[in-house]
């Protein structure tokens, strides 16, 4: 059943796009269902770790609809969110537009020393549609490189952590949040029936596809989770390299530094 969508070859680009653009409309709702809500505080920890500020620039990686993006956006970065569905690009392009007030959509005031006090335009967020492991951008041009719940689906995440990597700037903090591999055996088989049983009935009554959503764990078991990504990071020279399990093991983040010689 999860084979519809994973596939390890050439094809499977082109399947996990035909996911997205399938389950986009109904994506937002059955996070909120499948975690319990839990996301959002997991999607907050990334934001922490990754200390946006004003001014900085950030991009994240197959942005989805836009969460981290948003979230970037609101602590004041220039932010770029990435993804190869257009489906969910469009949702995420929706919520930013909505997310602007009529403040910020008005033009901006004369350039006098008032203005420049007291006027604060939203930060620039905008997206585009591009290849995560085809990254159109020069090297060392983020202060900050998001990705949550992508890496998984790339048919090479080494080749989409190493572009990643790259235009990552010296300093800056590179985040990684995806489905873990609880290192408790016991727990792991717990988590594994969790999504195994109930986590593909969400996507057959709210997708019409318990295939869209048994694809998860099919892509889990395929993927060396959060100690496979902290050995990648450690090898293309990342620092202070470090795992941040949540739930036992169950949801994780990775998140490392780039060395001024990497």
């Amino acid at each position: 059943m999860a084979k519809t969508y994973f596939d390890p070859g050439e094809q499977r680009a082109a399947r996990v796009s035909e996911l997205f653009a399938r389950i986009a409309p109904r994506y937002d709702l059955i996070n909120d269902l499948q975690s319990f809500g839990l996301h959002r505080y997991w999607k907050r920890r990334v934001i922490q770790l990754a200390r946006p500020c004003p001014g900085q620039r950030a991009l994240d990686v197959c942005c989805g609809t836009g969460d981290l993006l948003l979230a970037l956006a609101r602590r004041g970065a220039e932010v770029v969110g990435l993804d190869f569905s257009e489906q969910m690009l469009e949702v995420a392009e929706r919520r930013t537009s909505e997310s602007r007030s009529p403040k910020d959509r008005s033009p901006a005031p004369p350039d006098n020393h008032a203005s420049r006090i007291t006027h604060h335009p939203a930060p620039a967020a905008h997206c585009i549609r591009a290849d995560a492991q085809r990254i159109p951008f020069p090297d060392a041009s983020f202060d900050i490189v998001t990705v949550a719940y992508g890496l998984r689906n790339l048919a090479n995440w080494e080749s989409g952590l190493q572009e990643m990597h790259r235009v990552t700037r010296t300093g800056g903090r590179l985040v990684v949040l995806d489905f873990g591999k609880p290192d408790n055996l016991a727990w792991r088989k717990l988590y594994y029936l969790y999504l195994r049983l109930f986590v593909p009935c969400l996507g057959r009554v709210f997708c019409g596809s318990a295939a869209a959503y048994a694809y998860i764990l099919e892509s889990l078991q395929h993927y060396p989770a959060q100690h496979g990504v902290a050995a990648k990071m450690r090898d293309l020279g990342l620092a202070n390299v470090r795992i941040v399990n949540l739930m036992g093991g169950v949801m994780t983040i990775n998140y490392g530094e780039k060395r001024s010689n990497a």
